[in-house]
């Protein structure tokens, strides 16, 4: 059985993981800690805990049964914004967390009593030992505070990222952690928000360090398309090179991109379609000699990636299908 480690959080990650559950795989997520946005966020500064809201989305997608996911990701009417104190627009999972982390003792032992009621067998590990607080720098020099904020737009124009940081800076990385990094046959980044799903997990010094010393095979996997005030206007070549900003490195053997554009983007998002421009496709090994200035190839693999029922994101049989097919 292939141990497939997946770093992450956010509607991508559960989109990868919705396919990846349906093979012979022995899955370990690996969750930012970052989230402060939603009803995760209202819980994790009312009881001073860390972020629940990612780790129940991992519990509800690879549950074994849809009614356990239905019930777990069940959101009370009102406001998932409101106040932090009250019960409106929460989600019944992030409220059993809660309480699994208090009469369990920790937030360790409060994910495994939660995995064993939901018969989900994959594993599920925080990035970090501790909840952390996300900055971002824009390319103008001002800097943005909180996940939610950067997540929404939250802050006045230009909304253009250039990059991220961690407080604390080296926050603490379990052993369960590292040690599923250096057993996997399969490392997978993405796909997910690039500056407050993914970067928040690749910048965590150690989990960087063994990103770049590990000799397993790690995929990148970009986005089908662009959110408006976190990747506006990205191609393919931007993906890669956010990535180097942050890493000094692009530690990725193999890079997964959507090729079909042709599905019209709901206008009401105002996505549009990451490109696959001539940078990154000289910069793959599908190209003679081609190199990100001397780093090593990787391997540029295009395919039909996108759901047709809604192009923001991936088609979770399709992406699995590249995936294995790669393996």
């Amino acid at each position: 059985m292939k141990k497939i480690v997946c770093l992450g959080g956010g509607v991508g990650t559960m989109n990868l993981l919705k396919g990846l559950k349906k093979h012979d795989f022995h899955i370990t997520v690996i969750v930012s800690m970052a989230d402060d946005g939603g009803s995760a966020g209202r819980l994790r500064r009312l009881y001073n805990v860390p972020p629940p809201g990612d780790i129940v989305s991992c519990l509800a997608t690879l549950s074994s049964d849809e009614s356990y996911s239905k019930f777990l990701t069940y959101r009370f009417p009102g406001d998932r914004y409101g106040k932090d104190h009250e019960l409106h627009g929460q989600k019944m999972g992030n409220l059993m967390m809660i309480a699994a982390q208090n009469t369990t003792g920790s937030f360790k032992k409060g994910i495994e009593l939660l995995k064993k009621i939901f018969n989900v067998t994959a594993d599920i590990i925080p990035a970090t030992e501790e909840p952390i607080t996300l900055h971002a720098e824009t390319t103008d020099g001002r800097t943005i505070t909180s996940e939610e904020k950067i997540d929404l737009g939250k802050y006045d124009e230009p909304r253009v990222l250039n990059k991220i940081f961690l407080e604390p800076k080296d926050p603490k990385v379990s052993d369960d952690a590292l040690k599923a990094l250096d057993e996997a046959d399969c490392i997978i980044a993405g796909p997910g928000d690039l500056y407050t799903n993914i970067l928040p997990v690749l910048v965590v010094p150690e989990i960087a360090q063994k990103l770049s010393k590990l000799e397993t095979k790690k995929i990148f996997i970009v986005n089908v398309a662009n959110k408006p005030f976190e990747t506006k206007d990205y191609t393919l070549s931007d993906f890669i090179e956010a990535v180097k900003r942050h890493l000094n490195a692009f530690p990725f053997d193999i890079v997964i991109t959507n090729n079909n554009h042709e599905i019209k983007m709901p206008s009401q998002y105002h996505y549009t379609y990451v490109k696959i421009d001539e940078p990154a496709r000289n910069a793959s090994a599908s190209v003679a000699g081609g190199k990100i200035k001397g780093e090593k190839n990787f391997v540029l693999v295009e395919n039909d990636l996108v759901d047709a029922s809604f192009p923001l994101y991936h088609d979770p049989e399709k992406l699995t299908a590249t995936i294995v097919n790669n393996l």
